[in-house]
């Protein structure tokens, strides 16, 4: 099964668009659902010399072999730093600078150079920006200025999975595109066939998300999930101050990016769950820990739990700006332990 597969309804919609392009597009869906694959191969599918009679890249052509190497001279990626592959990262342990998790002003001042010249292929340029709400605002009005003015012959492709955090001035200027969730059966199937097994519960704890169900099926994560699971799952007899120096050290050691946002995201989930626990209604992520679930609930309410969800959303806020991730983990797990404490 292959991206178009997976997403054939989104597909379609970008395929209908090749006839008359707009100046920028802006692919919305929710983290993991392969956004960003759909959205490369739509460019390179654009970019290519012999497309097929489908209108998929033929991975055969000059362009095609440009775009796999990385350096296609009317083809940009920006991204934050910090989303570049591991191995190229591994150097930032000597750095005394870490991988920004932005996209900063000056790579969208960069794109001023070639924006400005003629195609080196007479054709088209494109320009991927993901994930488009880490450009904070001064970098976002940097761009907004080339969507203000179209420049001929240029696409951007905007990705987000946090659409509301974008500019309204930025999505104003953009066709947009939603990425559904795929259907269950072809998810599943997509995570089998990725070589990840227990396919469900990944997929379940993705919330629906194939790429990121396979992502975390097959990759380090289970050891900060772990870690986070079993610190929750003490409820009134959590140590908050010991669950900290736990999930810190397993933070500080971690290559992946952004440790500590996907440790809140983790812990939005299982209190989700919790949640409908207290209510009596079916968990949806942790389907491994369902009668562990039920058994917490019990010992808390609602109320509590729905004001510490939304605390979450500050602290998810707050852990994409440097801080002490220590002192950051104490008291979101002094927060947490409390909602035990009240019944």
């Amino acid at each position: 099964m292959n991206i178009y597969d997976l997403h054939s309804l989104a597909w379609s919609q970008l395929d209908a668009r090749r006839a008359q392009l707009p100046h920028a597009l802006l692919i919305s869906g929710q983290r993991g659902l392969g956004k960003f694959e759909l959205a490369r191969r739509f460019a390179e599918s654009l970019l290519c010399e012999q497309p097929t009679p489908s209108a998929t890249p033929c991975g055969q052509c000059s362009a095609c072999g440009w775009l796999a190497q990385g350096n296609h001279p009317d083809f940009r990626l920006l991204q934050p730093e910090a989303l570049v592959d591991a191995e190229d990262t591994a150097t930032e342990k000597n750095n005394k600078k870490k991988p920004s998790q932005q996209i900063t002003i000056d790579q969208v001042r960069a794109l001023d150079d070639f924006l400005h010249v003629g195609t080196h292929r007479h054709g088209l340029r494109v320009i991927l920006i993901n994930p488009a709400e880490a450009m904070n605002r001064s970098t976002a009005n940097s761009l907004l200025k080339s969507l203000e003015e179209p420049i001929a012959s240029t696409l951007f492709i905007l990705l987000t999975s946090e659409s509301e955090r974008l500019l309204p001035t930025i999505r104003s200027r953009c066709q947009s595109i939603r990425v559904p969730q795929p259907e269950k059966r072809l998810a599943e199937a997509w995570v089998q066939q990725s070589g990840v097994p227990d396919a469900a519960r990944w997929l379940a704890l993705a919330g629906g998300s194939p790429e990121l169900a396979v992502a975390l099926g097959g990759s380090d994560e289970g050891r900060l999930l772990e870690a986070m699971v079993t610190a929750l799952s003490c409820g009134v007899k959590l140590n908050p101050l010991a669950a900290a120096a736990n999930v810190d050290a397993i933070i500080k050691a971690e290559k992946r990016p952004a440790p500590l946002k996907r440790m809140i995201e983790w812990s939005q989930k299982w209190l989700f769950d919790l949640t409908l626990a207290r209510r009596g209604l079916p968990i949806r992520y942790f389907l491994a820990q369902v009668s562990l679930l039920q058994q917490l609930a019990k010992s808390t309410d609602t109320a509590n739990l729905l004001a510490f969800n939304r605390k979450t959303l500050q602290y998810r806020m707050q852990c994409e700006q440097p801080l002490n991730s220590r002192l950051f983990l104490e008291d979101f797990f002094l927060g947490y332990a409390a909602l035990f404490r009240t019944n």
